[in-house]
C-alpha cells in the first residue's frame, strides 16, 4: 500500500500543481474582467441540490473513511477517501480564494476542472480495492459517488448561462 499512496500522491500533487498554474494563467488573463460575484437570487431547488451533494458527496464518505479506513483496518479504503478528501479541500479552497478573496471569473472554472478529476479518483478507487466480498459495499458506494458527482457535474454545466448572466427571452 506504500507504492500506492506514494503513486496517489504525486499523481494529485501534479494534478493540483497544473491546476492551480491553469487557473493563475487565466485569472492573469481576466484581471481586467469586472469582479464576479455570485448571481443572486439562488434558485430555489439550489439548498436541496446543495445538501444532497454535501450529504452524499462529503458526510456519507466520510464515515466510511473514518469507520472502515480508520476503525476497521481497511487501509486501501482510507488511501482511496483520504486523497479524495485531500482534492475535495484543495478544491473548496481555490474556489473560497478565487470567488471571496479575488472576485475573479476564475472560479466558475474550478469546478470544470476538480469534479472530472474526482470522477477519476473514484474509478480509480474501484481499481484499487481488491475483491473482498467484505468491501463490495464500499465498491458500490464509489458508484454511487460516480454517479452523484457526474450528476453535480451535469447540474453545474446546465448553470453555465446563469453563472454568466446570459438575459432570457421572455416568451410572447
Amino acid at each position: 500500500m506504500t507504492d500506492i499512496n506514494l503513486y496517489l500522491f504525486v499523481e494529485n500533487l501534479l494534478f493540483f500543481l497544473i491546476a492551480t498554474a491553469f487557473f493563475v494563467v487565466v485569472g492573469w488573463v481576466w484581471r481586467y474582467a469586472k469582479p464576479y460575484n455570485l448571481p443572486e437570487p439562488l434558485p430555489g431547488w439550489f439548498k436541496i441540490w446543495f445538501g444532497t451533494v454535501q450529504v452524499l458527496g462529503g458526510l456519507l464518505p466520510l464515515l466510511v473513511m473514518v469507520w472502515w479506513g480508520v476503525f476497521q483496518g481497511y487501509t486501501s479504503v482510507l488511501i482511496i477517501f483520504g486523497w479524495y478528501f485531500v482534492m475535495l479541500a484543495l478544491q473548496i479552497l481555490s474556489e473560497s480564494l478565487t470567488l471571496r478573496q479575488f472576485h475573479n471569473v476564475v472560479w466558475v472554472m474550478v469546478p470544470y476542472l476538480y469534479v472530472p478529476y474526482r470522477l477519476w479518483q473514484l474509478y480509480e478507487g474501484l481499481t484499487i480495492l481488491d475483491s473482498a466480498s467484505e468491501l463490495l459495499w464500499i465498491r458500490n458506494l464509489l458508484i454511487l459517488e460516480i454517479v452523484v458527482w457526474a450528476g453535480n457535474y451535469a447540474l453545474d454545466l446546465a448553470q453555465l448561462p446563469r453563472l454568466w448572466r446570459w438575459e432570457l427571452k421572455e416568451p410572447n
